[in-house]
């Protein structure tokens, strides 16, 4: 899966072969995305070992296209974040993000968001992870959904347990307390969490 800044690098580099019939050097990818030398490198190591890339270390302007990957990634909107309790930032034009379809369901939506805060870091998703959500309106008990609370005007990241009359919404963070809603949305379910967002 690839982040939108090494999509970006990786369609500048495509599009300059393209353009040209050799790779960018370092330095002109450095001051195409304002980025030092070694974070471009950074970027170009992490194309590498996801199969986009091939470069000869020995050679400058040696980098190539693999042509031979597999399209087993699809891209879904990146909606915005989604904090310990606060609102969903409004996007108006949601960038997306690449994820394997191995994350996704068949024949359902999508989408991402970036975690900001840390009320679900005893599930495995920490600040800046970016997690997977298909649109659903429920969830069972205990699972991990993406919820609108009408009477506050917020959406909420937490484990979900239904009660008689108001919804029970747990943090998985032992430094936090569950709480109660009478009015709640399930706007999706969580799938699967993409670590560190840069």
């Amino acid at each position: 899966m690839l982040t939108p800044k090494q999509k970006s690098i990786f369609e500048y580099i495509k599009k300059y072969i393209k353009e040209k019939g050799y790779s960018p050097s370092l330095e002109e990818m450095g001051r195409r995305f304002k980025l030092a030398k070694s974070t471009i490198h950074g970027h170009i190591e992490t194309l590498k070992e996801k199969g986009y890339l091939e470069k000869s270390n020995y050679h400058a302007r040696s980098i190539e296209i693999l042509k031979s990957r597999k399209p087993d990634f699809t891209e879904i909107p990146l909606l915005g974040t989604i904090s310990a309790g606060g609102p969903i930032e409004a996007v108006r034009n949601p960038e997306s993000i690449e994820v394997p379809h191995s994350m996704l369901s068949r024949g359902a939506n999508h989408y991402a968001l970036k975690v900001s805060g840390t009320s679900m870091i005893e599930e495995g998703i920490s600040e800046g992870d970016i997690v997977i959500i298909r649109e659903q309106q429920t969830v069972d008990d205990g699972e991990k959904a993406v919820a609108y609370l009408p009477d506050r005007n917020e959406v909420a990241l937490k484990k979900i347990y239904r009660g008689k009359n108001r919804t029970k919404l747990v943090p998985a963070n032992k430094t936090m307390k569950p709480f109660y809603e009478k009015n709640v949305d399930i706007q999706g379910k969580v799938l699967g969490v993409i670590r560190r967002y840069g």
